[in-house]
């Protein structure tokens, strides 16, 4: 893994996945280009501080490795090529894309619009895709590409109150299961994880009560069980795995 690049989007908070999957790369001598948009953040229950992003990077390059971070709306149409012309000029060529960056607020049948569907589209569908798509035109290797997209279970079964979030985001699923045929003889793998309620300070204790009783090990998810598998398939020990969708839930029942 000596001298490999990789770009993770949507790393911004300090209990985000983003960061546990940038750490786990980085103690796998990665060198990291990250990227962050404290405008969504803030808008958020959750919110940002200010500080978060640089205490990252701090946290990054203390694993010995380069790391680069840039603060970038993944919805502008600018922003795909921004985004790996920075990455090239800091470290070279990428050989890893992480797709974790998302765009999620509550819509029903009741409150959704084509502003809330437009705005779930630009993130989580069009610059999923874009993103992924400019890497394997960039890829320049002829083995040990890896594209990871974060799913979140879709498939699996509804997702009351968040219509526009579940219409967009199943699309990478069907981006990671239609492109992987094709970019195998590229030397590229594509798989996606889907790691389940994952305890990034979203949950609300009463919610936590709940879904506790719900996986057989009575606990959350952490960022750092979804981190260690994208570890694995970033890795070359990977190799054989690919379109594939795996439900990294901890056994969680619905």
């Amino acid at each position: 893994m000596k001298n490999r690049t990789a770009i993770i989007t949507g790393v911004s908070r300090l209990q985000g996945i983003g960061r546990a999957v940038c750490l786990e790369l980085a103690k796998r001598n990665i060198d990291i280009v990250f990227t962050y948009w404290t405008e969504y953040d803030r808008q958020m229950p959750w919110s940002i501080e200010a500080h978060e992003p640089t205490a990252i990077q701090q946290e990054i390059l203390a694993q010995g490795v380069r790391c680069v971070k840039l603060e970038l709306d993944l919805a502008a149409e600018s922003s795909v090529n921004e985004l790996f012309d920075f990455a090239e000029r800091s470290f070279g060529p990428v050989s890893i894309l992480v797709n974790n960056a998302t765009h999620s607020t509550e819509s029903s049948v009741d409150t959704v619009s084509a502003t809330d569907l437009d705005q779930h589209y630009r993130i989580n569908t069009r610059a999923t895709t874009l993103l992924t798509v400019e890497f394997i035109r960039r890829f320049v290797g002829q083995q040990g590409g890896r594209i990871i997209n974060l799913s979140s279970g879709q498939s699996l079964g509804p997702m009351s109150s968040e219509l526009a979030y579940a219409l967009t985001k199943t699309s990478a699923e069907m981006l990671t299961y239609t492109l992987a045929t094709e970019i195998a003889s590229r030397g590229i793998t594509i798989n996606a994880v889907n790691p389940g309620p994952t305890d990034t300070g979203w949950i609300s204790d009463s919610l936590a009560l709940d879904l506790k009783k719900r996986f057989p090990l009575k606990r959350l998810g952490l960022p750092e069980d979804a981190a260690r598998l994208i570890g694995f398939l970033a890795s070359e020990e990977a190799e054989w795995l690919t379109g594939q969708v795996i439900h990294s839930e901890g056994g969680f029942r619905r």
